[in-house]
């Protein structure tokens, strides 16, 4: 049997006679179990605002989007077509031309972005399901859906006839025009309906059919600014990635919703790591009252520890049982800690605990990974704090 293995689990498991070390020791421990429950929760509950953040961009952001590696449009051809739809792992796709354009109702202009879709886009996305009020595009019309912002900002509402709405986009090319308007290409265009998702794309975002769009910006039949694709769910996303990529050489760049959504997860990471460090902080300051404990039991044990020296016991045998016995509690305590981590997110899953507005619950996720992290910190951080600690001993000190 492993000797200081053994000795270091009656040392952790057996009182002593001094209550203010049993004292220290529990308080040492349930720092421990209470930082890493703590950690653990914070790490789940930026799980769940990723998840969240991404199941808001999922209404308008495809699995997969197609963007000219060159310029802000291309060509794509009938033959280009089959091989998209030849494509295995696609459900559908939908062709889209975006652009900067001016809209301008009475006295008031706003920059925004036109988006033109095609028939397959509410296939693709669920753009549909957002629209709070009216009705969504209707094919080969001069309907357009806006954001709540846009409506706010310029006024007007559903089928505002009272105040039409033009969209201005520059015209191509260079040279004098006859006129101002000779600038622009432009059209009435009817609101039909209102999104409302985030501030963000509230306020930047108009939808149109596609074949307006083209006309607006001067574009050929076969030309488009991306291909939006949604995949079948069965499917591995990096294997369809690389098919196109082989299908369509050095002609795309390819993102999927977590890319076009760069910024906010980069946000979002950059804070997780934030707060993982802070909260790794704060494991180390409770890890120094796991130091003190173990000094205070070598301290208390230096009668038994004279005894074991004397029966032939080496001073590295003696160091390893306090390292073994400061190792266990931050073992345990880290272990105790995740479980109890573990039973507060899952009581938040099912019974929502606690609440960001009276509907939306605090958003948490389960994750393997986050477990994995908690307890290989704690157990590292314990195992540097044990070692340290366990130095303390010397052949001087056990001898006195």
């Amino acid at each position: 049997m492993n000797f200081p293995l053994y000795i270091a689990k009656r040392y952790l498991f057996s009182k002593s006679s001094n209550n203010a070390i049993n004292i220290m020791t529990l308080i040492a421990s349930g720092g421990v179990i209470i930082a890493s429950a703590a950690l653990f929760i914070v790490l789940s509950v930026f799980a769940g605002l990723k998840d969240y953040s991404l199941q808001f961009s999922s209404f308008v952001d495809p699995d997969l989007k197609l963007i000219p590696k060159e310029g802000k449009s291309f060509l794509f051809s009938a033959d280009d077509l089959s091989k998209l739809s030849a494509t295995p792992g696609i459900a559908s796709y939908s062709k889209i031309i975006e652009e900067r354009v001016i809209l301008k109702t009475e006295n008031k202009n706003l920059l925004a972005t036109l988006k033109g879709v095609d028939s397959n886009y509410l296939k693709v996305t669920n753009i549909d399901s957002m629209v709070r009020q009216g009705n969504w595009i209707s094919p080969n019309s001069n309907d357009v859906v806006s954001g709540s912002g846009i409506s706010y900002n310029l006024s007007f509402g559903i089928l505002d006839y009272l105040k039409p709405l033009s969209i201005y986009v520059p015209k191509p090319g260079k040279g004098q025009a006859s006129s101002p308007k000779g600038y622009y290409n432009s059209a009435y265009v009817n609101n039909v309906g209102l999104f409302n998702i985030n501030e963000e794309l509230n306020n930047e975002y108009v939808y149109a059919d596609i074949n307006l769009a083209k006309s607006l910006l001067n574009y050929k039949e076969n030309q488009l600014s991306a291909l939006e694709l949604k995949l079948l769910s069965d499917n591995d996303e990096s294997e369809i990635r690389a098919v196109l990529e082989t299908t369509f050489p050095n002609r795309f760049t390819i993102k999927n919703r977590e890319q076009l959504n760069d910024a906010l997860f980069k946000m979002l990471n950059t804070e997780n790591l934030a707060i993982y460090l802070i909260f790794t902080l704060v494991i180390i300051i409770a890890l120094f009252n796991v130091i003190g404990a173990i000094i205070m039991m070598i301290l208390d044990k230096k009668k038994s520890l004279n005894t074991l020296f004397n029966l032939g016991t080496e001073t590295k045998s003696i160091k390893a049982i306090f390292f073994l016995q400061g190792s266990l509690m931050t073992i345990v305590s880290g272990l105790i800690g995740v479980t109890i981590g573990l039973l507060i997110v899952f009581l938040q899953q099912s019974f929502d605990l606690v609440m960001l507005t009276p509907d939306l619950a605090y958003p948490v996720r389960l994750k393997f990974i986050n477990v994995l992290i908690v307890l290989v910190t704690i157990f590292a951080l314990g195992i540097i704090a044990s070692r340290i600690a366990s130095q303390r001993i010397t052949k001087q000190l056990i001898q006195f």
